[in-house]
């Protein structure tokens, strides 16, 4: 118990692909110089290197981001350990000015578990950015568990020294001059020390400042002997960095700052902790400072799932009591049973904290699942004890046994029966553990949550349950109050009886009849549409929204506004929280023109697919921008899985970016009308306007201006160089050089930025080169060292694989591709069909296994046919279950089917053994058929029972956050066990007559 308590606890199992997250600097440089001179050198260094299985990048304006990808299973450190010693050669190799390849902090998509939004009445938007990075940031960082903190939105705080050219030119102060003199405006320096008097006294020279009156005093040089200084030929002022991007919370200007946990943290824990820390800073902010919490917490998820799922266990746990007290009608044989379910859960809560396992949806699903099975053993063990007991007692005294021995022989009886039913429905669940990638991430936990559950039963029912029956009921006086059966027993027992004679009579028709049923489930089956994981219900959407390339991050950010004024319409959306471009330091490689949108809602009368209908009918009607719908995790998981926040992503590979925006976009026209299709966009990799200074060489030769000096002077001038720290008490702050905003907010202003000569004069910038306004690339994708663009969409209200098949029949019919250029598909159907095929391999061999371990038992190829009877009579129910519900067979469902099958051997293995016994015993066939049927009757009906009962919660409440993924195997279960136990109890009489009164099947007679 105190295991349990102390385990980690998370939503789903790990599920990040080991990738390391290279960032590089560019200072300002444009989108195809990014990806020539840094994402190149980069991508081809990492691209061989040991466990990579795919190198994505992105190169923008002045950023260039590598995403290397290791294969699952690589330990994270030695992946970071590989990548930064491949980066080792590069960062000489980079170009001047461009900062070294930098990796980023050990997180993931699926590590951001938790968004902060602040806002204020009052205080400035520079005052409240200042404090996020003063105050909130460090404070964060500082929590056990985090691992990178980003912020995005509100004023970055700087100085800025504004020069004038003219003021310049008239005081003769080159732009060399003026930067080499605000490298030093603010520094103190050391004089060593002095010794005086008996004291030491340290020496220091303090010239740092932060007062921009001071700073604005400091000499440069001296002109016709009168000194000249900073404010004669600059303006120094306290003002916003450029921005990388806008942040709101409900249309209103926000900062936003993201929290990302290190690998392996347990997000609870985490979440509580940077909770508690903020309770306390709050107390320390202005008071209209306001911290919201509720934007993402991936914990109100977990906590939400987490109990969803333990509420189904408990529930099934109630199934299970009123069915054993029902059925076996007595308080100890009820309790005997039932105390295997809390021993195998505990014993398979250590197992998985000795596998360093995390309690989570996916392992609390398998212990749901299994909770009706737990029992199985032990009811089959002391019902069979409990029955030869009263038997026992009625004999003849001289013929009478001692309790101790009726029991010994009575579980001896069927302890093998047991052991190879349990043994059985264990090699079922073979297949789980051959799933690789995010599916076998996500699938094994519960595969062995169940199959260690189960074995601890196994355990329980041939140990502690044989011990208990023998104190708790040979006792007289209790079997002679129980004599008899219970009436339900009684009553069941007479009618299956009268039943079986019936069918017995008519076997034709019921085997026919079976027939037919298992080819309507064949064809149905065939039907079923396909899809890699169901929906998930969190609660809360995130959406992608994209504009134009080349439009400005403040036209970006209007519109942005629009997009939550409209969302806040819908009276289910309760708050918005907006981040348009990026952050610094952020690994969502984001543009100016994108934005994500974090939205929260609460069902009230809607449906979630009218709510969603209305959502995308309100985007729909916004001009200009391109969307994507998604949920928190699920857009995550996408994100991994492909690249894209999109459930299909189309890649597109070539070399010229604009043919590949026109073929993109054919694509798109000719996939648009797909039904079930929403969300199609094509990435916005065009050109954008750009404004080139292109050096006139002959003109710089004339002027004395070396291309260097040229080069030097654009940088300065107009991306703005940091050349000191300014510190305010312990936070510190960019000094940044640039010309005042006459100079760098049009283009004639350009044209008439004055430029050093050789002999100390200046003229105008348009005097020595051509500056023209033309296009470029706004950002440039690429995927294992081939430029691509992805057509990516989403699929609603139908199953995944058909959308996909449909695409590629339109894409094949419709697109001819030029030479060189290639489609590839990626995102979940790829995962699912791979999972598919694998499941369906190992599914063979795990059914081979079941036959050979059925023949050991049995010694018999005829008996173990018979049992796997039972395979065909499961898969009916399972089939029309899924047929009645959604009609969409996802990976779950498969898992369901292959766990169907292991649960449904064990009846028949029951039937078998008990009418091998009796015919050894030389019992009639009818009277072995009718009689070894009817006793065991009780047995199977209430492990299917239990086994069934238990998947109800679990199975009618699929729409719960935490349920999405078990409830597809909860309803294939309760499905194919009802068929497969009613069909059971009546086909293999039948089936064992036939063959025995033929003469296949020989009995052997003691």
């Amino acid at each position: 118990m105190r295991t349990a308590s102390n385990m980690d606890v998370d939503v789903f199992p790990d599920l990040t692909a080991p990738t390391v997250v290279v960032m590089t600097d560019a200072h300002g440089m444009a989108s195809e110089e990014v990806e020539r001179l840094v994402t190149f050198p980069i991508e081809t260094s990492v691209n061989g290197a040991t466990d990579v299985r795919r190198v994505r990048s992105a190169s923008s304006q002045g950023f260039s981001f590598v995403w290397v990808e290791f294969d699952w299973g690589t330990d994270i450190f030695k992946a970071r350990q590989i990548v930064s010693e491949k980066l080792i050669s590069v960062s000489s190799r980079m170009p001047l000015g461009v900062g070294q390849p930098a990796l980023a902090p050990q997180s993931s998509v699926m590590g951001e578990i938790f968004f902060i939004g602040m806002q204020a009445d009052s205080t400035s938007m520079m005052d409240l950015r200042t404090m996020a990075e003063w105050n909130v940031k460090p404070l964060i960082l500082a929590t056990g568990g985090v691992s990178q903190v980003t912020i995005i939105g509100g004023d970055y705080k700087q100085y800025q020294v504004l020069a004038n050219p003219q003021k310049m030119k008239y005081y003769q102060v080159s732009m060399t001059e003026l930067t080499e003199i605000c490298m030093g405006v603010s520094q103190n320096s050391t004089g060593g020390v002095v010794r005086q008097f008996g004291n030491e006294y340290v020496v220091r020279g303090i010239a740092r400042t932060s007062d921009i009156d001071v700073l604005g005093n400091s000499y440069i040089k001296s002109n016709n002997g009168k000194p000249v200084k900073i404010n004669d030929v600059a303006e120094v002022v306290i003002g916003s960095a450029p921005k990388m991007g806008y942040a709101s919370g409900s249309a209103k200007p926000a900062i936003i700052i993201s929290i990302s946990k290190q690998p392996n943290a347990n997000t609870l824990a985490v979440t509580q902790r940077i909770e508690e820390n903020l309770a306390v800073l709050q107390k320390t902010l202005p008071k209209d400072v306001k911290l919201d919490t509720k934007i993402f917490r991936q914990a109100d998820f977990i906590e939400t799932s987490v109990s969803n799922v333990q509420n189904a266990l408990m529930e099934g746990g109630i199934f299970v009591i009123i069915v054993l007290f029902v059925f076996l009608g007595s308080f100890r044989t009820t309790i005997i049973s039932l105390l295997a379910i809390p021993i195998s859960l505990l014993g398979a809560i250590l197992v998985m904290k000795m596998l360093g396992m995390t309690i989570n949806t996916m392992s609390l699903g398998g212990m749901a699942i299994a909770i009706g099975s737990l029992v199985d053993d032990a009811i089959i063990d002391v019902e069979n004890v409990y029955k030869r007991l009263r038997q026992n007692r009625l004999k003849p005294e001289h013929e009478k046994q001692s309790s101790f021995n009726v029991v010994f022989e009575a579980s001896k009886e069927i302890r093998a029966s047991i052991l190879n039913a349990t043994l059985i429905i264990m090699v079922a669940f073979l297949p789980l553990f051959f799933l690789s990638g995010m599916e076998g991430r996500m699938l094994q936990p519960l595969g062995i949550a169940f199959v260690v559950s189960l074995f601890m039963s196994l355990i329980v029912a041939m140990t502690l349950t044989p011990l208990l029956s023998n104190l708790l009921l040979s006792n007289e006086k209790y079997l002679a109050k129980n004599e008899k059966e219970k009436w339900l027993v009684r009553k069941l027992t007479h009618y299956y009886e009268q039943s079986l004679m019936w069918t017995l009579g008519h076997k034709k028709a019921v085997i026919f009849s079976t027939l037919g049923l298992f080819v309507v489930s064949l064809f149905a089956f065939s039907t079923f549409g396909r899809s890699f994981l169901p929906e998930f219900n969190e609660g809360a959407l995130t959406l992608s929204v994209v504009i134009k390339p080349g439009t400005s991050l403040e036209e970006s950010n209007h519109l942005g506004n629009l997009v939550e004024t409209e969302l806040l319409a819908i009276p289910e959306i309760s708050s918005t929280a907006r981040r348009t471009g990026r952050g610094e330091l952020d690994e969502h490689s984001q543009t100016t023109n994108s934005a994500e949108i974090d939205v929260n809602f609460m069902l009230k009368e809607r449906s979630q697919q009218e709510f969603m209908a209305d959502v995308r009918t309100t985007l729909a009607r916004i001009p200009g921008i391109a969307y994507t719908v998604g949920q928190p995790l699920g857009h995550r998981i996408d994100h991994m899985l492909s690249g894209t926040r999109a459930n299909i992503a189309i890649k597109l590979f070539g070399t010229d970016l604009n043919k590949m925006f026109s073929i993109g976009n054919q694509v798109k026209s000719s996939i648009v009308d797909i039904e079930g299709l929403v969300d199609v966009n094509v990435d916005q990799q065009v050109e954008i306007p750009q404004i080139q200074i292109r050096a006139n060489r002959d003109m710089l030769a004339q002027y004395g201006i070396t291309t260097a000096q040229f080069n030097e002077f654009i940088d300065i001038s107009f991306g703005g160089e940091k050349l000191a720290d300014i510190y305010e008490g312990q936070r510190s702050f960019d000094l940044v050089l640039r010309l005042n905003k006459d100079y760098t907010e049009s283009i004639e202003g350009i044209r008439s930025a004055l430029i050093d000569t050789h002999d100390g004069k200046k003229v105008p910038l348009e005097q020595v080169a051509d500056i023209v306004s033309v296009s470029g690339p706004s950002s440039i994708s690429r995927e294992n060292v081939q430029r691509k663009i992805v057509i990516s969409a989403n699929v609603a209200e139908r199953d995944l694989r058909s959308v996909v098949q449909d695409i590629q029949k339109n894409i094949n019919e419709n697109i001819e591709l030029p030479e060189g250029y290639r489609i590839e598909y990626g995102g979940q159907f790829e995962s699912e069909a791979k999972a598919s095929q694998t499941l369906m391999l190992t599914s063979i061999l795990a059914i081979i296994i079941i036959f050979l371990l059925l023949f050991q038992e049995f010694q018999n190829f005829k008996l173990a046919g018979i049992i796997l009877l039972n395979l065909p009579l499961a898969l009916i129910g399972g089939v029309f279950s899924i047929w009645i519900t959604s009609g969409i067979l996802s990976i779950p469902a498969i898992i369901g089917f292959i766990t169907l099958f292991g649960l449904a051997t064990r009846n028949g293995i029951l039937l078998i053994s008990n009418y091998q016994k009796l015919q050894k015993h030389g019992v009639s066939l009818k009277e072995t058929v009718t009689k070894g049927s009817s006793d065991r009757l009780n047995a199977i009906l209430m492990t299917a029972l239990t086994a069934a009962l238990a998947l109800i919660p679990m199975a009618f409440k699929g729409d719960l956050a935490g349920n999405e993924i078990q409830s597809p195997m909860a309803k294939v279960i309760l499905g194919g066990l009802l068929t497969s136990t009613l069909l059971n109890i009546y086909i293999v009489p039948i089936v064992y007559s036939i063959l025995n009164s033929r003469g296949i099947i020989k009995s052997e007679k003691i």
